[in-house]
This record gives C-alpha cells, structure tokens and sequence, in this order.
C-alpha cells in the first residue's frame, strides 16, 4: 500500500510538471495573464459585481474595468512604473551586485567549499532548511541569498543542486511565519489583527501584543526544520534523479592564497559587522527607531543594501589578496557581468510587474476573498474542522494575492470578528492565516519572488519552467500544510497559549 501511495502521488507530481510545462514560457505566460485580466476585468465589470469592503463599513467595492478610458490610460501611463516599481526588481539587482562580486572573486565558492568539507553531510539539509526559515528576520532579502547558495552548496556535494535550491526556498518561503526571533512580520499582521478584533471588543484588543504568536513560531522552526530535511531527502531528492547538467563545482581543498583571501574576507566582514553594530547596538544609534525599537525601525527598512555591502566588501578583499582583482577596472567587469547574468530576470519582471499591477488594480483579488469569507461563514463549521476550512480559503486566496500584509489586511476585517464571534481569539485566527499563507507561497506563480527563483533554477536546467518548480515545490506544501496544522490542533488541544498572554480561544 505504501508503494502505491507514494506511485500514485508520483504520478500526481508528474502530471503537475506536465500540465506547467505546457505552459508558455514565464515571460510569455505573465504577458497572457496580464491580457487576461485586463479581458476579465471588462466582464465581470459588466456583470455589476460588487461588495462591501471588509475593512470599511458601507463602503462598496467593484471590479475596475481596464478596457475603458480610464482604464487604457493606466495600462499605458502606468507601464514604466510597475516595471520600476515590481517588488523584488530592486532588491535582487542590488543584492546581487554584492553576491556578483563575492561570486565572481571566488569567495563564495571558497567559503562553501571549506563549510562542505568541515560539516557533516547529514546535517547540511537541515541546517540550509533552518537557515532559510531564520532568514525572515530579514525580510526578503532571504529569497535572494539563500536558494542560489543552496544550490551551489549541493552541487559541490554531489547532490543536484536544484533540490538544495528547493530546500532553501521551502525554508526562506514555505517558512516565513516561523522563527527564533519576532520578524518585521509580526508587527505588520499584528497590527492588522489588533485593529479587526477592535471591531467585536475594543477592551481586550487593547490588551493585545504583536508577539501574540511567538511561542508557536519558535516550535515552528524545529518541527518545519526537520520536515522539510525530510521532504528534500525522501521525495525531492529522489524525482530530480542524478543531476547531468553542466554545471559542476570544484570541491577541492583550499589553496594557501585562498586561505589568505579568506582571512583578509573575514576580518573586512567583521569590521563590516562592527560598523553596522554602532548603529544600531547603542539606545540612539542612528538606524534605530526614534522610540528605540528594532523591529520597525530603519535598520530593517535598510537590510538589503546592509547585505549588499556585506557581500562587497569581503568580495572585494578576496579578490585583492588572491589577485582576482588588481584595479578598479576589474571591479567594474565583474559587476556589469553579473549584472549581464540577471538579464532574463529584468525581462521576467516587465511582464510580471504588468501583471501584479493590474490585477491589484481591478480588485478581483479583494472580491474573491469577501466571497471566499462568506462561503466560510456559511458552512456553519465549529471547532477544528472551522480551523481547516479557514486554512483552505487563506491559502487559496493566496494563490491569487502573495503580499501577505495586503491579504491580512483585507481578510483580518472579515475573519477576525467571524472567529471571535464563534469562539476562537484573533492570535489564534491571525496563526491559522500565517500557516496558510507560508505553505502556499512555494507553489503560486503570483508569489513576488517566483521569477528569479525561476531564473535561479534555469542556470543548472535550462529547460526548468513553471510546471516543473511547481512539481518540485509541491511536496512541501502538502506536508508543511499537514505538519503544521497537526502542530496547530495539537496546541489547540493542550491549550497552550499561542505567545504572552495570547490564548487559544475568546471569551
């Protein structure tokens, strides 16, 4: 039985591949999909489809059509601005231009070479897992750094580097409401969750905190660590097969100049650290808030080009001690090559900024979920089985809208008072929401950060498109989403708060 299960559900995964790999390719697929909503916007506005806004009593919502006037003067006077204005567009070109440049000397592959041969090998899978999971403390900048270095760390192995790719991904993504620390997420969806409780009981949102599910994500990094190792291993691992592309990475001993590199790299970076530190360690550093905090503060808003310049700075000691770069010529060639590397991407993010942008502009998104609220609401569900079809609509509503905070913002209005009003606490609503929106994240083309891990994956498989990374992806879904929501029941059962005075139900 055992056997047929696992056959049928290879089998599902191979049709998933099939059916994606059909499709156009991502640059060619956005492109369609922008046209299509813009089709669909001309129907259903035609149809006089409307609701109420969750967030805004009285207020009616309808979708914008597109193919009026107005709505032909915002696709053309728009264009520019939501290619410029796509989420990851800049984040990952200045990123990059700190990872080009610790590439291009050699650092990183020095560095992974010295980590795979000092690690054991069975806890490699865990711990980039793990490391992509703590990477949410900041922010996005994990979806940049840590799939394209999983790969490189798998190949050197001799592992496929596309499933150290997957593993890194379903840790910085699928795991994004799980971690030691509280994140800029906790504040952002707490706020929200604090407002729509305000709704039923302003008393007890007022006792609220926006640590409310911090005990929960501290016991989420383990138990997702150890499935998701799991996943890569059992399942991924064994459809990718033997990796017979031609990329390959050197895992031969370190040289005694790399060695050099490597010691001039490390006192740079940690000179580097100390700096930053300055500025934020001290009660007035500048990049704190100005009422001290750290979570929301500039320091976090400043994480990408923080990270840029701690990739650049050792890159650039590397390369002069190894005499990889000799003058500032040499600076400038490797960076514009990395920049040269990114080109599929920047095409990637024309066509999927169209998109994003205009489907946000309809408010096709908004209504699906007010609809999606309202099916809920009907099925009169109680108890754990309310918990599950609340899971199930989240997470299909994220299929369709990525950016986690514009979801919970919508939704929050809606489910909060839904819940408290059927006995379950607005932290207890907000942790469900988080578990739906994480495990879906890997599998939605409309996720910000699908293209470039799209264009990661396409440097070991040229051939890679949507149908496949989704089959890749899909495994972990399926099980995050059943370890996840066990873990969920199983608190909800013990009672357990879900994070400092942050109870399970409402009273």
């Amino acid at each position: 039985m055992g056997e047929k299960r696992k056959g049928l559900f290879q089998r599902f995964l191979d049709m998933v591949e099939y059916v994606g790999n059909k499709l156009p390719h991502p640059v060619t697929l956005f492109a369609i999909l922008a046209l299509l909503v813009i089709g669909l916007s001309a129907v259903v506005s035609s149809l006089g489809v409307s609701v109420e806004h969750p967030g805004q009593e009285g207020e009616m919502v309808e979708v914008t059509n597109l193919m009026n006037a107005e709505g032909i003067q915002y696709i053309f006077s728009s264009m520019v601005d939501n290619f410029i204005g796509f989420a990851p567009l800049g984040v990952v070109l200045a990123t990059m231009l700190g990872i080009g440049l610790a590439e291009r000397t050699g650092l990183i592959s020095a560095c992974l070479r010295g980590f795979v041969l000092s690690v054991p090998q069975r806890l490699i899978t865990g711990g980039l897992v793990f490391a992509g999971i703590m990477s949410s403390v900041a922010s996005d900048a994990g979806y940049v750094v840590l799939p394209p270095l999983g790969a490189v760390i798998f190949a050197a192995i001799g592992r496929h580097p596309l499933a150290g790719l997957a593993a890194a991904f379903a840790g910085v993504s699928a795991g994004f409401s799980a971690n030691l620390f509280l994140s800029a997420t906790d504040p952002l969806l707490g706020e929200l969750t604090i407002s729509a409780a305000a709704i039923i009981d302003p008393a007890y949102a007022e006792g609220m905190n926006i640590a409310m599910n911090y005990y929960f994500i501290i016991v989420s990094v383990f138990i997702l660590t150890f499935v998701g190792a799991w996943v890569t291993e059992k399942i991924v691992e064994p459809r990718l097969g033997e990796y017979k592309g031609e990329y390959r990475e050197d895992l031969k001993g370190l040289e005694a100049i790399e060695k050099k590199g490597l010691i001039w790299a490390g006192l740079s970076f940690l000179i580097g650290i100390i700096i930053f530190a300055l500025t934020i360690v001290p009660a007035n550093g500048p990049l704190r808030a100005d009422d001290g905090g750290i979570i929301q503060s500039p320091f976090m808003d400043s994480l990408v080009p923080i990270i840029m310049i701690l990739f650049f700075i050792p890159g650039l000691f590397y390369g002069m001690a190894t005499k990889n770069i000799r003058n500032d010529k040499d600076v400038a060639n490797q960076l514009s090559e990395t920049m040269a590397a990114m080109g599929m991407f920047i095409v990637l993010a024309f066509t999927a900024g169209q998109f994003v942008s205009y489907f946000a502009e309809t408010n096709m998104g908004l209504v699906l979920g007010v609809y999606g609220a309202e099916a809920l609401e009907a099925a009169n569900l109680t108890g754990i089985p309310l918990i599950l079809g609340f899971i199930v609509v989240a997470g299909f509503i994220n299929l369709f809208i990525g950016s986690a905070s514009a979801k919970w913002a919508m939704m929050a209005p809606v489910f909060v008072p839904i819940m408290m009003q059927l006995g379950y606490s607005p932290e207890m609503t907000q942790m469900a929401y988080r578990i739906a929106d994480s495990t879906t994240n890997i599998i939605t083309p409309l996720m910000t950060y699908f293209a470039i891990i799209i264009a990661f994956a396409q440097k070991y498989d040229k051939k890679m498109g949507i149908g496949t990374l989704i089959s890749v992806m899909f495994p972990y879904t399926i099980i995050f989403t059943i370890a996840w929501t066990i873990m969920l029941i199983i608190w909800m059962l013990l009672g357990i708060d879900l994070g400092p005075g942050s109870p399970i139900l409402y009273e």
